[in-house]
């Protein structure tokens, strides 16, 4: 298990609690003699605090572990930008659901300690790169943890498009779009599509096309390498867009072509010792217990 010294904490803005869980983390890790290093976003939420503060690419160079408070909203904007730096992330939840941040507040110590003494387990998570080309220029790129989505962004009209999976024509659609998912993201809105849900550990993608305009169109899961590519057709008359994870924006016109790949970095994430995927699918998604005798 590794030696976690220098820590960074990084947190969601505009949530009171989240502040006051950062100063308690904070307390707790220079109590244990841990270096801390706040994200320059949330350093002014800390008064008074004399830490080391730098951006969030820097703190992926100089940190053990990262830890983000929030929701996974906020993990999953930290994700992007630390899975290059191969450095652990750990998430406390401040948020909705939690399927990535996955320590509670009421046990911050707790289970904070335990990880930092070795009680830990890791895994790595997938990351898809998304690309927008015209005439074989590329206009525009993004990566997601979650999902890529082509949506007509304000417009009620349906997307025509074109659907390849390495090189291999899949079928012409009209829909509302499609979605492209990681196992991560199988439990986010590929999930509220009509998706599968997908173990992490499984090296697959999901197509989950949105209310399309034939009864015989399903979800497809390919291979985690496949190379995905979307060709909007000439004939549409809305502009739609390219959502990554929801947090990143790329405009789209007719005729362009949207190329979803796997991203060579991949996410470490740490979790407790008992963590399990099944129990937080029970507990997220209200699934049944066990029967009782």
């Amino acid at each position: 298990m590794e030696h976690f010294r220098n820590i960074g904490l990084i947190g969601r803005l505009g949530s009171g609690r989240v502040v006051d869980t950062l100063r308690r983390l904070k307390r707790f890790l220079l109590d244990k003699g841990h270096t801390v290093i706040l994200e320059d976003a949330v350093a002014d939420l800390l008064p008074g605090h004399q830490l080391q503060v730098c951006s969030r690419a820097m703190m992926g160079e100089i940190c053990d572990l990262v830890i983000v408070v929030g929701g996974d909203g906020s993990l999953l904007g930290a994700a992007r930008v630390l899975c290059r730096y191969n450095v652990p992330v750990l998430g406390v939840n401040r948020g909705g659901l939690g399927f990535l941040t996955d320590i509670s507040p009421d046990e911050l110590e707790q289970r904070v300690g335990a990880v930092l003494a070795g009680e830990y387990m890791a895994e790595s998570r997938f990351l898809l790169d998304a690309f927008v080309c015209r005439d074989e220029e590329q206009l525009g790129s993004s990566e997601a943890l979650n999902d890529v989505v082509l949506h007509p962004g304000k417009s009620a009209r349906m997307i025509e498009f074109e659907l390849f999976v390495d090189g291999q024509f899949v079928y012409s659609q009209k829909s509302d779009g499609m979605i492209v998912a990681t196992p991560t993201g199988s439990t986010a809105y590929s999930l509220s599509a009509g998706g599968p849900i997908m173990h992490p550990k499984l090296d697959a993608v999901v197509l989950v096309p949105m209310f399309p305009h034939t009864l015989s169109s399903r979800p497809i899961v390919v291979e985690g390498n496949s190379e995905i590519r979307v060709v909007i057709s000439r004939k549409n008359e809305i502009y739609p867009q390219v959502s990554c994870d929801g947090q990143e924006h790329i405009a789209c016109a007719p005729g362009d072509t949207l190329i979803i790949r796997k991203k060579p970095q991949k996410l470490r994430l740490i979790h407790p010792l008992d963590h399990n995927f099944y129990a937080i699918c029970r507990s997220k998604l209200g699934w049944s217990s066990r029967l009782t005798e």
